[in-house]
């Protein structure tokens, strides 16, 4: 009786101690994809800076030539 209790309990241990090691394999892998994820918002996020800086840097070169339409006399 005795023993048949104690190969129960080693049993739950195993399987306790074989999901933990699935879950931290699991946790590992999400962590690896979290980080490439976090990488390319970031390249994502520095793009987005580049064209917003150059949309900005055309929107002002049309309101200076704009101006500088504004400025010539129709005859």
């Amino acid at each position: 009786m005795e023993l048949e209790r104690f190969g129960e309990l080693e049993r739950k241990i195993r399987g306790i101690v074989e999901e933990y090691s699935t879950l931290k394999n699991r946790n590992q892998e999400l962590e690896r994809l979290l980080e490439e994820k976090n990488a390319q918002l970031e390249k994502a996020e520095s793009k987005a800076r580049v064209l917003n800086e150059q949309e900005d840097a055309v929107r002002t070169k049309v309101d200076v030539l704009l101006d500088m339409l504004r400025d010539i006399e129709v005859a």
